[in-house]
């Protein structure tokens, strides 16, 4: 009988628990961010850990590096001021709305594409990276640009993606071969199987990145850009995030980030 009453104990704690936990992340999403960032001098930001100079974890320091998270920092010291302290939340495509929904983050800097969609979920900062599909070639391939695709090419692409629905668009003479992911649409490229890889410019920057003989090549071809979704209801965050990358933009230190992720690149690079 004692049993019984102990198991009904611990199951009566659990649902307050958890009770009192939901009513905390409630508060917490609900908190006006600028003033608590201002009081706790921090910002927490969710970003990616497995996206290649955007947002990886790197083993041996044991710490999360890439674009992504520099810009964050940055920001961070525009807003709060040189000891302001910028904390990281490892988010996927799945996760990221969620959490900040929830509270647990302040605000989601991971390559996530404004869309009208989303819009109606999440409010977005001004445009950090330029993004959009692009071309992966080997260095000194003839081709420049999605015009110099025909019916003598064939381009490479992910299953699945809207990235063959693109390439059809704009180039409809050209062959497309459809792979499985990333991985084997390189793989195919490095074999000669295609002339080219398609998909967004952040993830083919990455792959050129590892792979110096191989570049981007005549920009992109259409427009996904990149920004920074904070919650609804958050304007004076917003105001603050668009106006630290505004002073970004203006003294330099876009410039300085952008070029230590991507040096003697300009795909993605805002103006």
């Amino acid at each position: 009988m004692r049993k019984i009453k102990n198991v009904r104990l611990l199951f009566l704690l659990g649902m307050v628990f958890l009770v009192l936990t939901g009513c905390k992340g409630k508060g917490l999403a609900n908190e006006d961010i600028l003033e608590r960032s201002k009081s706790t001098n921090e910002i927490t930001w969710g970003v990616k850990y497995d996206t290649r100079l955007f947002g990886m974890m790197d083993i041996e320091s044991r710490t999360v590096q890439g674009f992504d998270i520099d810009i964050a920092k940055a920001l961070t010291e525009k807003i709060l001021g040189k000891d302001g302290k910028a904390e990281f939340v490892e988010v996927t495509s799945k996760t990221r709305i969620p959490l900040l929904k929830n509270g647990n983050i302040d605000a989601i800097i991971a390559t996530m594409t404004i869309t009208e969609e989303r819009k109606k979920q999440v409010d977005f900062s001004d445009v950090y990276f330029d993004a959009g599909q692009s071309l992966l070639v080997k260095k000194g391939s003839p081709i420049k640009n999605v015009d110099d695709l025909d019916a003598s090419t064939t381009v490479l692409a992910v299953k699945g993606s809207t990235s063959a629905a693109n390439i059809r668009k704009h180039a409809p003479d050209a062959n497309i071969l459809e792979l499985e992911n990333y991985a084997e649409a390189f793989t195919a490229l490095q074999s000669g199987q295609g002339d080219a890889m398609t998909t967004d410019n952040a993830i083919l920057l990455g792959i050129a990145d590892e792979n110096p003989e191989y570049t981007l090549a005549g920009g992109t071809f259409t427009n996904e850009p990149y920004g920074i979704a904070i919650n609804k209801g958050q304007d004076k965050f917003l105001a603050a995030v668009n106006q630290a990358l505004e002073e970004m933009l203006a003294d330099g230190t876009y410039d300085k980030i952008y070029q230590k992720w991507f040096p003697n690149a300009t795909e993605g690079k805002v103006e």
